[in-house]
């Protein structure tokens, strides 16, 4: 299927041209038939000659429709664009123009109608002239009537043409159907209208309502009248909803894949401003309204306009949007009824703009961006992101993993990273190392995981929950105490300073843990200390020892005390170089090699 919608003045034959073609009524409703127009959107569809099915989307023509109108055009790539012979080019033509203009639509036809009442050629050239200046400039014209049927064979072929140009659809892209149309079905419940522009719908397959928040199931699909199992892009559907009421959907809503998609009410926009003569201000750059209607798909929101550079401007919007980057509306100003412009986002998570002169550097970042996504790009901006946000923008990550981090931001963080363990080394010179979590709240990281790339590239150490870079230098005064305690224990390595000694110096048991994590010696509880190779050099001294030996006798071989042996012979046992067993008593679990032993050809004991 292909969607195509209609454009053109009130009373100008779109609806007869649609029911020429169709053989089908696209005035849905009583009082548009009674009163010969059209006042809401109407849909019909036929099948060409080459086999391909082409619906229509028939839009109201006159003014006070235009809102109407705009939620028929807004998902559709193509249009007829419908002249009369007799009238030629009045308001609402110039209006619908700047309406396509500014949606950026490429494709079309420019058909002529009503050629029993006058001679086109006038009404042609004059529409030509109007379409020269804009995205619609040279599509082919056709000429018919209604009424007598001249021309309708050759539109027929046009429209096989014209749907052959057409870009293909993405039918694996994420799911945004703008809702044009909610109602009820007896026996059915909530049933919404819309023109899919791109990826599958599937009966069964859950969705979520916006701006609800409603997660939806699809419980029958339809298109072209019959029920569907799936209907790939580009098409005109009517999907039942199971799991939402219909006060809770209205027109503009959008059902969206889920957890693929994020909604902002503030972005960053360029704007194409309207330049026909109908359009608000005169030159390159007129003066926006401050308050503004942005129209997408089917969505009309109010904004508030804030202008940046010559062409760019953030937007406020009343209420939330699921948008992208790249997507593109229209700017409609209600007071005065007029196109303002067209625009293409360009961010949809832009900065906040609080410090000064942050305005005028936004601008001059925003006439670098092209409006197309660019996950490298985004990535370079932002310095850390969410792969999936960067899906959801529209952009494709760059690399794998959950969060992504620019190299250059990290080597920032990196840089930032060392300033706060100095300055965490300075408040509090004797722990061993910055608290993990405490650097990573610091640097704003929202996630653990991203600190230790951030800490490896600036060659810092994470260990035990703490990081540090190279051995922590001790305080002088405890520099001294732990070197007279080194000496002492020179000779008696294993009569370890007691605690009147180590008050005597000053130094309590946060300057021995410092001293032990700086690897000046080694603590086996609080207030106990021993040179830092003492649990080497008690191996060999053990081994010697008949086994199993008890507590007493490696007491005598260390020549120490049994504050000592203890937690030594614990933490021997913990390293694995000893083992206590059941009856108290231990043994060496793999003891050193004999001197001028080269260990190939000895035993260990067991």
């Amino acid at each position: 299927m292909h969607v195509i919608a209609t454009a053109g003045h009130v009373d100008h034959g779109k609806s007869t041209l649609i029911r020429k073609l169709t053989g089908m009524e696209p005035d849905r409703w009583a009082e548009e038939r009674r009163r010969g127009l059209t006042i809401d959107l109407g849909f019909a569809w036929t099948r060409l000659p080459d086999g391909c099915t082409a619906a229509f989307v028939d839009v109201p023509g006159h003014e006070r429709f235009v809102p109407n109108m705009l939620a028929g055009i807004g998902p559709v790539p193509a249009v007829l664009f419908v002249v009369a012979a007799d009238e030629g080019w009045m308001p609402q033509s110039g209006e619908h123009l700047d309406a396509l203009n500014a949606l950026g639509v490429r494709h079309g036809l420019l058909v002529v109608t009503r050629c029993d009442l006058a001679a086109p050629c006038a009404a042609a050239e004059q529409a030509r002239d109007r379409l020269r200046a804009t995205t619609l400039a040279d599509i082919p014209t056709v000429h018919v009537s209604g009424r007598t049927g001249a021309g309708l064979g050759e539109l027929r072929h046009l429209i096989d043409e014209l749907i052959h140009r057409l870009p293909a659809a993405d039918r694996d892209a994420d799911v945004r159907l703008w809702v044009d149309r909610a109602f009820t079905i007896r026996g059915a419940g909530t049933v919404v209208t819309g023109t899919l522009p791109a990826g599958t719908l599937r009966k069964d397959a859950r969705l979520q309502l916006h701006p609800a928040g409603v997660d939806v199931k699809i419980r029958d699909l339809q298109a072209l009248g019959s029920s569907e199992h799936q209907v790939g892009a580009v098409a005109r559907v009517a999907v039942n909803l199971r799991g939402v009421d219909l006060d809770q959907v209205r027109r503009g809503d959008a059902l969206l894949t889920p957890d693929r998609w994020l909604t902002t009410d503030v972005l960053d926009v360029r704007i194409r401003h309207a330049t026909s003569p109908t359009s608000v201000g005169t030159g390159a750059t007129p003066r926006l309204p401050r308050d503004l209607v942005l129209h997408i798909g089917a969505a009309a929101v109010g904004v508030r306009v804030r202008p940046l550079g010559h062409d760019t401007a953030r937007l406020a919007l009343r209420t939330a949007l699921p948008l992208r980057i790249g997507d593109r509306a229209l700017l409609r100003d209600p007071g005065s009824r007029r196109i303002c412009g067209g625009l293409v986002v360009l961010d949809v998570r832009p900065p906040q703009l609080t410090r000064r002169g942050a305005a005028r550097a936004r601008a001059a970042e925003l006439d670098t961006l092209d409006g197309r996504p660019d996950g490298a790009a985004e990535l370079r901006r932002r310095g850390l992101i969410r792969a999936d946000d960067l899906r959801a923008m529209g952009a494709t990550p760059p690399g794998p993993g959950r969060w992504l981090l620019d190299e250059a931001h990290r080597d920032e963080l990196g840089t930032r990273l060392d300033e706060l363990l100095a300055q965490h080394h300075k408040t509090n010179p004797l722990e061993a190392g910055m608290p993990a979590e405490a650097a990573r709240r610091a640097l704003a990281l929202p996630d653990p995981a991203l600190l230790p790339p951030i800490a490896e590239a600036a060659g810092v150490s994470l260990s035990d929950g703490r990081l540090h870079k190279g051995p922590t230098p001790l305080p002088e005064r405890v520099r001294r105490a732990v070197e007279t305690i080194r000496r002492a224990l020179i000779d008696h390595p294993y009569q370890a300073p007691t605690a009147d000694e180590l008050a005597e110096l000053a130094i309590g048991d946060k300057e021995l843990a410092a001293a032990a994590h700086a690897g000046a010696l080694l603590r086996l509880a609080p207030g106990l200390v021993l040179l830092p190779d003492a649990e080497q050099a008690a191996v060999p001294r053990l081994a010697q020892l008949p086994e199993p030996f008890t507590l007493s006798q490696a007491r005598q071989a260390l020549d120490t005390s049994r504050r000592v042996a203890v937690p030594l012979l614990e933490l021997l046992a913990r390293r694995g170089r000893t083992q206590r067993l059941a009856d108290g008593t231990h043994r060496v679990v793999s003891p050193p090699p004999a001197p001028g032993n080269t260990g190939s050809d000895s035993t260990p004991r067991r």
